[in-house]
């Protein structure tokens, strides 16, 4: 099977909880992923919802340095694993962070728009590395992410799902899944009729 190799994020609402303790340090906590939640449905063409497995990221937070951005910035950095300064930790819930934001204005400002209340969602960015597809009870195919490498977390300010460019994606591999199918059902039909 071809994989795509392209970045693909989903956003989702969450709980956020800021924190401040006496001597000012402020520290954002909550959950990027919530394993085995559907997604809402995604997709550009080929409509299907999707789920992350417990332990997905396991071996990319061991090997890799993951970045905490704001809404996917690679120039609004608030922290990053490789300085402890954004933790990571896969739980019996999901994929949970926190952040200790910076004393600069993008950290400031980052502080004051989520209490405020402002933003509110949570985003990731991510490669699949083995996924699971199957046919769904409500006719949409259900693609379960096993292994993924974890690039960044982002809050953002919509808490939606992707644009159509990660849509676009997820539809290759759904398409692909489809095709992979009516050949087996060809075979199978081929085989019956020798």
């Amino acid at each position: 099977m071809k994989k795509i190799n392209k970045t693909e994020t989903r956003e989702l609402t969450g709980k956020i909880e800021l924190r401040e303790n006496g001597e000012g340090k402020r520290m954002l906590t909550g959950y990027a992923v919530k394993w085995e939640k559907k997604s809402q449905v995604l997709g550009f063409l080929r409509k299907f919802r999707e789920q992350f497995k417990k332990g997905a990221f396991t071996e990319s937070l061991e090997k890799d340095d993951q970045l905490f951005l704001w809404s996917h910035d690679p120039s609004k950095v608030l922290g990053r694993t490789k300085n402890g300064t954004l933790r990571l930790e896969e739980d019996d819930i999901g994929l949970r962070f926190e952040l200790d934001l910076p004393n600069t204005t993008l950290g400031n400002d980052a502080y004051e728009t989520i209490k405020r209340g402002d933003v509110d969602g949570v985003s990731f960015g991510f490669k699949v590395e083995a996924d699971e597809i199957q046919d769904a009870d409500d006719d949409l195919p259900l693609r379960t992410v096993t292994k993924a490498r974890l690039f960044e977390v982002s809050v953002v300010a919509f808490p939606a799902y992707p644009d159509s460019e990660v849509s676009a994606r997820g539809f290759d591999r759904i398409r692909q899944y489809d095709e992979e199918r009516e050949r087996q059902m060809l075979k199978i039909k081929i085989l019956n009729n020798l």
